[in-house]
């Protein structure tokens, strides 16, 4: 791949990202969007992260503690941050913090 491809790549995705991100706001001038779109967005980012859940631990294998102690607990510690101080950013950084270091030492 030359270096203009590339160059024309990143404009294609920056451009694909500023439509999509603007195109809303053009729909929906006025701020009222329709009820299903209301609902699917109080929905989404719950089955979002069930469905992230899910894939990671998808191939847990339960042979020896240290396959599977680092993913349980950085899960339980997630759901425990995002409880008491529901930030998204803590959470996350908290149970991937926890699953690196349990991981390096089991």
């Amino acid at each position: 791949m030359t270096q203009w491809q590339m160059i024309l790549y990143i404009c294609i995705a920056v451009l694909v990202t500023i439509l999509v991100r603007g195109l809303p706001f053009l729909v929906f001038r006025n701020g009222q969007a329709p009820s299903f779109i209301l609902w699917t967005g109080k929905r989404l980012p719950a089955a979002a992260m069930a469905m992230l859940v899910i894939y990671c631990m998808k191939d847990i294998s339960f042979g020896t503690v240290g396959e599977w102690m680092p993913t349980l607990a950085a899960c339980v510690l997630t759901v425990v941050l995002h409880a008491s101080f529901r930030k998204m950013v803590i959470s996350i950084c908290g149970g991937t913090a926890l699953y690196m270091i349990l991981l390096h030492i089991l």
